[in-house]
């Protein structure tokens, strides 16, 4: 078994449990992704990180877990919120350059975002927030072989 993990949860102080997601579903055979949750009193859990290889789930979603909680299973409650996925071009001359623009106008348009290596960034887009100038960024990225995708694409299954 191999795992994405996250480094720096946005929601970590937020976070009591551990858990992780089969991505075999997503097409990553043998790959799962570490997920930072909040086990509530009602025995779901809210996700405490935004993910980075898991299509359909995004920050605050509510989940369900397998009885011993090792496995996220189904969505219990959507957040309405959006992840938005950038993977930079491995060229060395534009990466520096590239993460920066991409991260400070993710910063300027206030929304939570985590690095997955030096080339992958996940980004929280709530319901309402404005990511005009965060798109067209990416969109100039794209131009120099960055790729990018919503994570829901496909729903979580």
């Amino acid at each position: 078994m191999k795992f994405v993990t996250h480094e720096a949860p946005v929601l970590r102080s937020e976070s009591n449990y551990i858990s992780r997601v089969d991505l075999e579903r997503f097409g990553f055979p043998g790959l799962f992704e570490q997920v930072w949750l909040r086990q509530r009193e009602d025995g779901l859990f809210e996700l405490c990180c935004i993910p980075f290889r898991i299509y359909g789930l995004a920050l605050r979603d509510v989940v369900r877990a397998t009885p011993d909680g090792s496995l996220v299973v189904e969505i219990a409650q959507p957040s309405g919120a959006r992840v938005l996925r950038v993977l930079l071009a491995p060229d060395q001359g534009h990466l520096e350059t590239g993460r920066q623009r991409i991260e400070t106008a993710t910063r300027d348009a206030g929304l939570l975002f985590e690095w997955s290596g030096d080339r992958h960034i996940a980004v929280d887009v709530p319901v309402g927030a404005d990511v005009d100038r965060l798109l067209r960024v990416v969109f100039e990225e794209e131009n120099a072989g960055a790729n990018w995708e919503w994570a829901d694409v496909e729903p979580f299954r």
